[in-house]
């Protein structure tokens, strides 16, 4: 799994793909720290993401802490109904702002 940071809109983007468990959760903990070490506003792009688990789901709710702590803010971009329905049946859908596309997501940012 390799993560890639981008910038757009003057935000932080970290996209990923395929499947997001415990095995490589260290390696996004890393590229969303990277990206909030250069932006306060982070957009993480989970539309090429197949399967999360609850590991990955912390770190993204430690980024989301992080980022509001330093006055900024993070956005999620999912669009395959299966991963969204994880962050439904947490509730995490009520904390993280979700879009359909990397451009909504900077441009609500």
């Amino acid at each position: 799994m390799a993560f890639t940071i981008d910038t757009v809109g003057g935000h932080g983007i970290v996209r990923a793909e395929g499947e997001l468990d415990v095995g490589n959760a260290p390696q996004l903990r890393e590229a969303v720290g990277a990206a909030l070490d250069q932006h306060q506003r982070l957009v993480v792009d989970l539309s090429a993401v197949t399967f999360l688990d609850s590991v990955t789901l912390g770190v993204l709710i430690g980024a989301y802490n992080r980022a509001r702590e330093t006055g900024g803010a993070l956005a999620v971009v999912c669009t395959d109904e299966r991963v969204r329905r994880v962050f439904r049946i947490t509730g995490l859908d009520k904390v993280f702002a979700m879009y359909e596309t990397v451009e909504a997501a900077a441009a609500a940012l």
